[in-house]
Order: C-alpha cells, then sequence, then structure tokens
C-alpha cells in the first residue's frame, strides 16, 4: 500500500523511501532528571532507615517527650512513608521516557488521499436531563464537519436514555446539518461546535447571522419540546421513528431503536450546496430489567457491531457527548499514526488528553492537569501503552473487536471505506436491530475478549490494557490545538464524586485478574505496568495521607515530637526531600503551561482528593471484594444553575450540601487549626519554646494544612451563600475534631 500511495513521480521519485507520517521526539533533559531523581530517592532511603533506627525513641536524644504510645504512632509514621516512597518509584519510569509524536498529515493527504478509509464516530449520552439534547448535537454536529470526505464518514449517537427528546434532537440537527456543515468548510471555522462558536465569535456578515439565527430557532424548538416534555404530532408524523416510542418506553425497560437519519450511499443526502452528507444514525439499544446492560461498555459493544452492519469503518472515533471536535482535521492527524507505513500496522489505538472548555482562570477544582497531560501520560505512550481514557480516543475496528496482533499483519492495505450497498435502509434498521438486543451476546466472547471489557466502573483503561496484552501498541497524542474540548464539574461534590468514580473503578482492577504486574508480565514493558498502576494505585493513596493529616498534628499538640531536631543530621533528608520535591514539581508545572496560582489549587484539590474521594473508593473497593456489594456507575451532572456558574467563575468553591465528604473534610480542616493554634497558645503565652526545635516539623505540617484549607473554612464561618457548608456540617467538624484532641491523651 505504502509504495501504491507514494507513485506520483518518475522512477527516481518512486525509487526514494517514503518519508514517516509521523516523528517521535524524546523530552530533554532525561539524563539530568535521573540524577536528580537518584538523590530523592536516596534522601528517601535515608527516612525509612531514621525511622528503623530510632523506631523505638530513646531519652536524651532527638526525642526527649516520650510518651505511652509513641511506638505506634512511629511505627505508623514508617508505614506512612514506606508507602509515599514506593509510590514515589512507581511514578518514575514514566518520566524516564517521556516522548512526544509529531504526525504530518499533508504527507498523509497526498500519499492516500484517494484510499483513506471509513470512519465510523460514535457519540455516547446516557441520560436526556443530566445530558441535556442541546449540548448533545452541538458535539454531533462538530463531528459532523470534521474536514474529511464525507461519503468516509459515519456518526453514531448512543442514547442509553432511549429518549424520543434526543431523538427528535438529532433530527432537527440532521436539518440544520445541511447549513452548518458547508458554512464551516466556507469560512473554516474553529471550533464546530455552533454553541462553542458563536459564543466566541461576534457579527461578521448576514451569512454569519443567518446561520446563527437558523441555529438559534432549532436551540428554542428543541429547549421548547423538552420543557413542556411533549413533542407535537405534526412532528411525529414527519418520520416513522416516533412510532418506536409508546407509553411502555421507559429508560430501563424498551425494546431496540435504530434508526437510519441521514443515509450516507443515498446521492440525494446532500447539503445546500448539494455536497455529500455523512452517515448519521440514532440507537437506543435494549434494556430489560432483568438483563445487565453493563453501562457504558455496553452501549459500545452495541455500536460496534450496529456499525460494523451499517458502514463497518475501519478506524473508529468514540467521544462522550459533553466532548465536542475542537480541530477539524484530527481525523487526518489519528490517521497519520495508522496509516504509517513502518509502524502503522502495529497500533491499535490513538488517545487524545481530555481537555475542558469551561476551565477557570487559576483551574479552581484542577480539572485539567498540566503534568499528567505532558508527561505522565506522554510518558506511558513512551512504552506504546497509553492509556485508553474512554473518549476522544481513535480505534483500529479489528483490535476493539478482539483480533490478535501477529507480526505478519498489515491492516493497512484493507483500510478503504466498506459500506454496505446490498441492503436497503429499513432492512439495515431490522437487522441492525437484532444486533442491539439484550440477549446477543449471551454465551459469546463479547464484554470478555470481543469489545469494551465488562464487570468494572472503567472499562476503558481495562480494555486497553488487554488490547496492548493482545499484542498491539498504542500511541498518545497532545496537539497544539487540543482536539476534544469536555464540560468540567463546577462544583466541588461532583468534582469528588467524579474522581470517586475513577479512583474506585481503577483500584478494581488492580485487584482483578488485570492487574498490570500479572495480566501484563511479559506482554507489555514494566514501565508501563508501572504507570497503569500511578493510577490505579490513587486509592491507596488516601491512607499515608490520611495518617499525616490527623496522628502529627495531635501529638503536636500534646508536645509529642515524630520528627528530628532541626540541629539533627537527620533533619535534613526530610527537609530535602520535600523541598527539592516541592521545587521540582512547581517548575515541571510552570513548564508545562501552568502558573503558580493553578498549582497551588492543584496542590489542595490532590490533598482534598486523598482525603475524601480517595478514601471512599478505597473502602468500596474492599467492601466489594468481600463481595458486599456490586459495581454501579454515577453519571455526573452537566446542568448547572446560574448562580452555581457565577460562582464558579468568580472561583468561589462550591459546596452547599452535607455530604459525608464535607464532613470529613471539615473535619481535618478543624483538626489541625485546633492543633496548630494549640500550639502556637503554648508558645506565645505559655512560654513552652524548648520544645520547638523537635516540633518545627509537625508546626509546618499544621500550617500547611490550615493554608490548604482556608477556602474551608471561609464556606464554614464567612460566607452566606448557598455554596456554603451547611451549618450542620460546621457542627459536626467542629464537635469531631475537638473529640479527637481530647481522646487523643487516653490512647
Amino acid at each position: 500500500m505504502g509504495r501504491g500511495g507514494g507513485g506520483c513521480g518518475g522512477r527516481e521519485e518512486a525509487a526514494e523511501p517514503l518519508q514517516p507520517l509521523f516523528e517521535t521526539k524524546e523530552a530533554k533533559g532525561r539524563v539530568s532528571y535521573k540524577l536528580f531523581a537518584g538523590t530523592i530517592m536516596v534522601g528517601i532511603c535515608l527516612i525509612w532507615l531514621y525511622r528503623i533506627v530510632q523506631i523505638i525513641p530513646r531519652g536524651g536524644g532527638d526525642h526527649d517527650h516520650d510518651h505511652e504510645g509513641r511506638s505506634w504512632a512511629w511505627i505508623g509514621m514508617f508505614m506512612t512513608e514506606l508507602g509515599f516512597g514506593f509510590y514515589w518509584i512507581i511514578t518514575q519510569p514514566v518520566r524516564f521516557n517521556v516522548r512526544y509524536r509529531f504526525p504530518f498529515k499533508d504527507r498523509l493527504s497526498s500519499r492516500y488521499e484517494d484510499k483513506l478509509p471509513g470512519v465510523d464516530i460514535f457519540v455516547c449520552t446516557a441520560d436526556p436531563v443530566m445530558e441535556p439534547p442541546t449540548l448533545v448535537i452541538n458535539t454531533v454536529l462538530s463531528v459532523m464537519s470534521y474536514n474529511y470526505p464525507p461519503e468516509k464518514l459515519s456518526v453514531y449517537l448512543s442514547d442509553d436514555g432511549g429518549s424520543e427528546f434526543t431523538f427528535y434532537a438529532l433530527l432537527e440537527a440532521s436539518d440544520f446539518s445541511k447549513y452548518w456543515i458547508p458554512f464551516c468548510k466556507k469560512f473554516n471555522v474553529e471550533p464546530r461546535n455552533p454553541e462553542a462558536y458563536f459564543a466566541q465569535e461576534t457579527y461578521h456578515d448576514q451569512e454569519w447571522l443567518a446561520i446563527k439565527i437558523k441555529y438559534e430557532e432549532m436551540k428554542n424548538r428543541i429547549e421548547s419540546a423538552t420543557t413542556q416534555e411533549r413533542i407535537s404530532r405534526e412532528i411525529r408524523d414527519q418520520h416513522k421513528g416516533f412510532l418506536e416510542w409508546n407509553d411502555k418506553v421507559t429508560k430501563q425497560n424498551h425494546q431496540s431503536i435504530v434508526q437510519i437519519i441521514i443515509d450516507g450511499r443515498d446521492t440525494k443526502a446532500v447539503d445546500k450546496e448539494g455536497c455529500q452528507l455523512p452517515t448519521l444514525v440514532y440507537m437506543a439499544r435494549e434494556k430489560r430489567p432483568e438483563w445487565p446492560h453493563n453501562f457504558k461498555a455496553g452501549a459500545m459493544n452495541s455500536l460496534i457491531r450496529v456499525s460494523s452492519e451499517i458502514s463497518n469503518g475501519s478506524i473508529i472515533l468514540n467521544v462522550d457527548c459533553d466532548m465536542y471536535a475542537n480541530n477539524a482535521d484530527s481525523i487526518r492527524e489519528a490517521l497519520c499514526f495508522f496509516m504509517d507505513e513502518k509502524r502503522g500496522h502495529e497500533i491499535a489505538f490513538v488517545q487524545h488528553p481530555q481537555t475542558c472548555n469551561n476551565i477557570t482562570q487559576n483551574d479552581l477544582y484542577s480539572n485539567y492537569n498540566h503534568v499528567v497531560s505532558q508527561v505522565e501520560l506522554a510518558g506511558i505512550g513512551g512504552y506504546y501503552a497509553a492509556l485508553y481514557c474512554g473518549t476522544g480516543c481513535f480505534h483500529r475496528r479489528e483490535s476493539l473487536s478482539g483480533r490478535k496482533y501477529c507480526k505478519d499483519y498489515r491492516g493497512n492495505r484493507d483500510m478503504e471505506a466498506n459500506k454496505n450497498f446490498e441492503k436497503k435502509v429499513h432492512e439495515l434498521e431490522e437487522v441492525s436491530k437484532v444486533l442491539a438486543n439484550c440477549s446477543y451476546e449471551t454465551d459469546t466472547q463479547w464484554g470478555k475478549e470481543m469489545g469494551l471489557v465488562y464487570g468494572c466502573a472503567v472499562e476503558d483503561i481495562v480494555t486497553g490494557l488487554t488490547i496492548q496484552c493482545r499484542g498491539w501498541k498504542s500511541m498518545y497524542y497532545n496537539p497544539e490545538r487540543k482536539a476534544f474540548l469536555g464540560v468540567a464539574p463546577t462544583t466541588l461534590d461532583i468534582a469528588l464524586v467524579q474522581y470517586k468514580r475513577w479512583s474506585e473503578g481503577m483500584f478494581q482492577i488492580f485487584f482483578s485478574k488485570y492487574c498490570p504486574f500479572i495480566y501484563g508480565n511479559g506482554k507489555i514493558k514494566l514501565g508501563a505496568q508501572m504507570g497503569y498502576c500511578i493510577y490505579l494505585l490513587w486509592a491507596t493513596l488516601s491512607l499515608p495521607i490520611l495518617y499525616y493529616v490527623i496522628v502529627p498534628p495531635l501529638y503536636l499538640l500534646h508536645g509529642i515530637s515524630l520528627f528530628p531536631k532541626v540541629s539533627s543530621m537527620w533533619f535534613i533528608p526530610f527537609a530535602y526531600v520535600f523541598i527539592a520535591k516541592s521545587v521540582y514539581s512547581l517548575i515541571e508545572a510552570l513548564n508545562c503551561g501552568s502558573t503558580i496560582k493553578i498549582w497551588w489549587n492543584l496542590q489542595r484539590m490532590w490533598m482534598i482528593r486523598r482525603t475524601t474521594a480517595f478514601l471512599f473508593a478505597f473502602i468500596d473497593v474492599i467492601i466489594k471484594q468481600l463481595g458486599l456489594s456490586q459495581t454501579t456507575f454515577v453519571l455526573t451532572s452537566k446542568v448547572v444553575t446560574k448562580d452555581v456558574s457565577k460562582r464558579y467563575e468568580q472561583e468561589i468553591m462550591e459546596f452547599g450540601s452535607s455530604s459525608i465528604m464535607f464532613t470529613m473534610l471539615g473535619t481535618f480542616a478543624m483538626l489541625n487549626l485546633f492543633c496548630l493554634v494549640g500550639e502556637i497558645f503554648k508558645m506565645v503565652v505559655l512560654q513552652e519554646l524548648g520544645a520547638l526545635e523537635s516540633l518545627i516539623s509537625q508546626v509546618f505540617l499544621c500550617a500547611m494544612m490550615v493554608l490548604i484549607n482556608l477556602p474551608v473554612y471561609e464556606a464554614m464561618f464567612f460566607r452566606k451563600d448557598n455554596g456554603c457548608l451547611p451549618i450542620s456540617v460546621m457542627f459536626k467538624s467542629i464537635v469531631l475534631a475537638s473529640l479527637a484532641c481530647l481522646i487523643m491523651p487516653m490512647i
């Protein structure tokens, strides 16, 4: 295929080796970082040695305040620092191997423009209330408008909510696309999400105004129907698809619904300029109360089967309904990896980072971690083991459908579009409905060896791992212009629920047969296995962090030292590891495009996540391992009120509920405040300065926790808006923190 695609010139040109369709560049400073990491490792080992040597503190040394129970606290500190150290070691291989990919889409076009593969795009939605139809169709319109041959493009909407309002919105979008797609291509519009485009652009000319009016009219019709919970008889009579809905159809109980809204094979399916439109399909797989539906993984597997019958594109792109296309050339850039003559046949999927369009100036909830996106994920990708993150990912259909990679595989030769031209629309719809039935997967390998893997809340991560263990490689691509933009959580509650679901699902993988160290042993590189575990072990970080947040402050309040004196040589490794890691973390963040305020907000959010979301995730997984619970999937709402949105834009943390996570957060904040104030009182009022030298580390830790929790104190005592912490949370936090301080002497 490579030779055929390049035959444009004479013999001398044909004899020249084809230039690659992408290149890889290693990150700079790898050697210097390894030397720096070596010094950190020495410091960590010295800290461990100190804890072992001083496991039973003796009087007259660094620790003059012998108290009953300190030995147990000391052992706890050793275990905590052992956990921190081992986790840090796990994070290092990805930093040693950071690599960046750069595609050459011009070379792709000149070589393969007439042999571009068919691309099927999957958009998934699950609830018309939490994911409004207008949000969904904006994403659909953005992917329909790619700079790609429309006859080779098919868009599928999976509606797990089985909502006639989502179907109606898609019908409206199909009509609007006849005007929107040519408008985008004529003026090279970016982004191609109408809502996002008109929000950032001002009046241009009459054509711009006309398309904006047409969009607003469509949006109003959809929102009116959704608000009134009624679709008029006139509209229903315009499309046979509405016959699928009756009084018996509910979200959790309905038959398979497949409707081909735009048939891309039909020469009459054209836009207002006479150009072909891409295929557009609505699918709501069958749901019955007595059948497990396997959440998003089940929807994706149904889409794989249905699309194979209708369009059978060689490449599949899947996006969440709130993550629209932000770069019209993303498909072509991704194909550079799949169609490269040297390595393209090895690649199963190309993953883009998850980025959001509503992140505040200082990223209040740390919804976009610059270092994770530009360093960690690129480092895992350096091992050709990029994580599949569930959205913004291009797949090779064969690898996603369960095919194992073999060295003689040359899939590029058969990647051209392969739509089903034999069957009529209604025949395709009827056959596809069978493929989306609940019973279709019975006694098959779907959810095991084929499609997305079932049984885990983060089916995407485990699916990516199984694909890599079948011999395939994966790429991580982080372009300068982000390929996809989503919607970030605008409240702390939703942000923590999201991280709880992620960390719970990933920790569940670690406990399953898919643990990278077991399942991936001998199949993917050790560095990739450790890279996976950076995220799979998020939940376990809650335990050492929790210990550090509770025990050192309590022992500080009662004058018991758990760290070496400032004058001791043992103080040096503690100080060096903390300062060096913090300074490097800040420099690394700044080099990745972050700011000091964004970095500080990230430190706050990591602390909050680890003491709340990760802790509950850890507990839930242990309960599931004991067989006392089953996996559930929590959908986060994309709808916010105006006052919540206003506070978010002003970067005021949104609490507003009596969540147990907030009670814990408030308790830890008050505990550290009580302990810090108590120690300051003893030093200033009681003039007890003698122990300060041995307690300074604990004073510093308490002070850092107080600084991190300033928004919590503000929400607890000073704010009066609807986003403040309820009085009940404040009362419980103060009582629990006070009890901890009072009970401590009895332990």
